[in-house]
């Protein structure tokens, strides 16, 4: 006999057993697997997170309610003296309230004014401010760029009043001869036209404009260094890879990236430019010839004749004509405001 094991040949499949081996243990077939869903996991708001949100919102809910507020203010003030005027508000140059029985005010003068010194303001300061902040945060040393940048952010310290003294006192008539040879060789132009200003004297748009600029520079400059200082180092060191000079690289990579950052600063200097009283009170003189468009004019801007018939706010009805120009300030603001928004956001890629 052989002592080899025997070995049982596996079972035929058959009807009795055609489960056997891919269901359960006695043949019957496996229940399907089912996946229930996980629970959501539970948001845990913290108390300092509550706290934060209640007073972001406060205190975004405050800011527009102030907002509306000022804007109903200024309404309500300016009806009784706007039912009194005897010309069109918008359309009209005179201004005459020493009589409440014969009001005649109008802001057409002062809202070019307005324009026109902010435009000259604005023009003059942003491609200086662009190039200070492309050369403090390209191309200067380290060790140079911060303290340049502290005395360029000093000016914004420097009070209006002393901004007005120096621009009539001492820059008037460094910058005459400018004006004179402006006026000559290019008065055939209507903006270096002879105005109602007086060139030798300086109290014109010309040097409340650059004056103006000055003062508008650091708002600008800071704000679009500090978006340039955000370009993606990536993008840089692409750009450099690629072959490209440092001045493309600028102009390939960090003025693209900072260009919204560029108009809000921009515009946010114009806001100041808007608004700006006390230096332009000093150096624009009151006139009562035609505003001709040319930065030989002079004249009161919206903000400056206000503070210029400070004297009649002891009448409530006088005060109103004054409020209904501060109204017209407000608006524009408003309208430059909307007007830069809706320009960034054309420019998002």
């Amino acid at each position: 006999m052989s002592d080899a094991p025997t070995q049982s040949a596996p079972p035929a499949p058959g009807p009795g057993n055609s489960g056997a081996g891919a269901g359960g243990p006695l043949g019957s077939p496996e229940a399907p697997i089912t996946s229930t869903p996980a629970a959501p996991a539970k948001t845990v708001t913290r108390p300092a997170d509550r706290i934060f949100t209640t007073l972001t919102t406060g205190s975004a809910v405050f800011v527009t309610v102030l907002i509306g507020a000022i804007g109903v203010f200024l309404v309500w003030r300016a009806v009784p003296a706007l039912s009194r005027n005897e010309v069109n508000f918008l359309t009209s140059s005179k201004w005459v309230t020493t009589d409440i029985n014969n009001m005649a005010f109008g802001v057409l003068d002062l809202f070019q004014v307005t324009v026109l010194v902010s435009l000259v303001a604005l023009v003059l300061a942003m491609p200086v401010a662009l190039g200070i902040a492309i050369f403090l945060t390209q191309y200067s040393p380290k060790r140079l760029a911060k303290p340049l940048a502290y005395v360029i952010d000093l000016l914004a310290a420097v009070p209006s009043i002393v901004y007005g003294l120096w621009g009539l006192l001492i820059f008037a008539p460094a910058i005459r001869p400018v004006a004179v040879w402006l006026n000559d060789h290019l008065g055939w132009f209507p903006l270096f036209a002879t105005g109602s200003g007086s060139i030798q004297g300086g109290g014109t748009i010309f040097t409340a404009g650059i004056v103006l600029a000055v003062m508008i520079l650091p708002v600008i400059t800071a704000v679009t260094r500090e978006v340039f200082v955000q370009t993606p180092v990536a993008h840089i060191e692409a750009a450099l890879a690629l072959g490209a000079t440092k001045w493309e690289v600028v102009k390939t990579t960090v003025i693209p990236f900072g260009k919204s950052g560029y108009i809000s600063g921009s515009m946010l200097g114009l806001g100041r430019a808007l608004g700006e009283t006390m230096a332009l009170y000093m150096i624009l003189r009151t006139t009562s010839k035609a505003f001709g468009w040319s930065v030989f004019d002079t004249g009161s801007t919206l903000a400056s004749k206000i503070a210029l018939g400070y004297a009649e706010f002891n009448n409530d009805i006088q005060a109103g004509a004054y409020i209904a120009a501060g109204l017209v300030l407000f608006v524009l603001t408003f309208v430059v405001n909307a007007a830069a928004r809706a320009a960034i956001a054309g420019k998002k890629d």
